[in-house]
Order: C-alpha cells, then sequence, then structure tokens
C-alpha cells in the first residue's frame, strides 16, 4: 500500500460512490434550479434564498470533490479475498474483555466507513492499531480515557 492511499473495503467504496451519484444527479441540479429561482426574484444582494443556496452550492460542491478525492486515492480491498493467519485490514475480530469477559466483534475498516454502533472500527482507532498482525489467542492492551483495557483474540475472519 502507498503512502498517499488509504484502505477502504470494497462496500466502503461502493457507499463513497452512492453518495456521489446522489449529489451529482440529484442534489447538484436541485441547487442550481434553486439559485436561479432565487435570481429570478430580483435584487440578489439582500435575498435570503440566494445566499442560502449559494452556500448550500458550495457544500455540495465541496464534498463532491472530497469524495472524488477519496475514491481517487483508495485501495479498495476486498475482504473475503483476504488470506492471512493475522489480523489485517477487513478482519473481523471476534475478541473477549480480559476484566469483565464481555465479548465484541467489530470489523476493522478504513476512515470513512466506521461506525462502531455497526461494529465497524476505523483502521487509524486504537484498538484496530492494537489488533494488526495479532491472532487467535493473544491479548492486546489499549489505551482509554479510563485507563488500560486488555482484550484477548477469540477469532478472527475475513468475509
Amino acid at each position: 500500500m502507498a503512502q498517499d492511499t488509504l484502505p477502504i473495503t470494497l462496500r466502503g467504496k461502493q457507499l463513497l460512490e452512492a453518495e456521489l451519484k446522489k449529489l451529482l444527479l440529484e442534489e447538484r441540479p436541485t441547487i442550481i434550479k434553486a439559485i436561479e429561482e432565487a435570481r429570478a426574484q430580483g435584487d440578489i444582494s439582500e435575498n435570503a434564498e440566494y445566499e442560502s443556496a449559494k452556500e448550500r452550492q458550495g457544500l455540495i460542491e465541496g464534498r463532491i470533490q472530497e469524495i472524488q478525492g477519496k475514491i481517487a486515492g483508495a485501495e479498495v480491498i476486498n475482504p473475503a479475498e483476504i488470506k492471512s493467519d493475522r489480523i489485517v485490514f477487513g478482519a473481523t475480530v471476534e475478541m473477549v474483555d480480559v476484566e469483565t469477559e464481555e465479548k465484541s466483534i467489530y470489523q476493522i475498516v478504513g476512515l470513512d466507513e466506521a461506525d462502531v454502533k455497526k461494529g465497524m472500527i476505523s483502521i487509524m482507532s486504537p484498538l484496530a492499531r492494537a489488533m494488526i498482525g495479532k491472532k487467535n489467542g493473544d491479548v492486546v492492551t489499549v489505551q482509554s480515557p479510563k485507563g488500560d483495557k486488555e482484550y484477548e483474540i477469540i477469532s478472527f475472519k475475513f468475509v
């Protein structure tokens, strides 16, 4: 993986592409029409609708550029194709809190895909970084605001 690329799962790339398509085919035309309608009302120097639409257009265009940049700089990885005896990007890891014996399952994903509530943690998170390179039975220590936490890796898979 090159320095300027960031890993993203195939699903993550598809989500970015879907958002980009919506912005290009729905949001952008809608805001252009809103700007035209606001302009048609006459003096745009004190037209709140015009100012609001122009601001929204700036946000949309910024997000379009951001997504295009992320897709261009992404290394798309399909976790189902990974064969590794150690935890790497894309792995779905089952682990247990050594202290509380509470089990949890997380998939290591790209920055934009991370959603802890859905069990997806960023490759840049302290927990993911601690797990990279580990295997079944290993114990990882993660620094948290409440102090160090230890987790034992029960299993991992690539799906």
